[in-house]
């Protein structure tokens, strides 16, 4: 759009500036100000119209699941392997790669297993796995 918008301008800028200078020797000047002409009308005719432009939402990002509740999948969860589901905020689910510390294991007196709900606490770039915890609440 924007484009259409610096054509339009800079034809009716040299057709404007061509009529007004003429033929006196000053039409070398007339498409470098057709030119400006052009790009100071489409800034201004597309300003308005990028503010009623809806502003897109951020694409979704595996950090978005941290501090969600999921289910793991596995027969067992470790520092080396693991599986769960969740749920997104708009209600598809995923079947991510989870990992819980052995300290969270020893703490909670057993690892996570199948079916046991957990709470993710936390994304590790470098492995792409989300680390887990037992949920607070599946113990209420």
């Amino acid at each position: 759009m924007a484009v259409s918008l610096l054509v339009a301008f800079a034809w009716f800028a040299s057709l404007t500036g061509s009529q007004l200078l003429g033929h006196g020797g000053a039409e070398q000047a007339v498409l470098p100000l057709a030119l400006v002409g052009g790009w100071g009308g489409a800034r201004l005719a597309a300003w308005p119209l990028a503010r009623l432009m809806p502003v897109p939402a951020p694409p979704p990002s595996r950090r978005d699941f941290v501090g969600l509740g999921c289910v793991i999948r596995t027969g067992r969860v470790g520092a080396d392997f693991g599986q769960a589901e969740v749920r997104a905020a708009d209600g598809s689910s995923a079947v991510i790669q989870v990992r819980q510390s052995p300290e969270d294991a020893a703490g909670a007196g057993v690892g996570l297993r199948a079916g046991a709900e957990a709470l993710i606490y936390d994304y590790d770039e470098e492995g792409e796995f989300f680390w887990v915890m037992p949920s607070p609440t599946a113990s209420v």
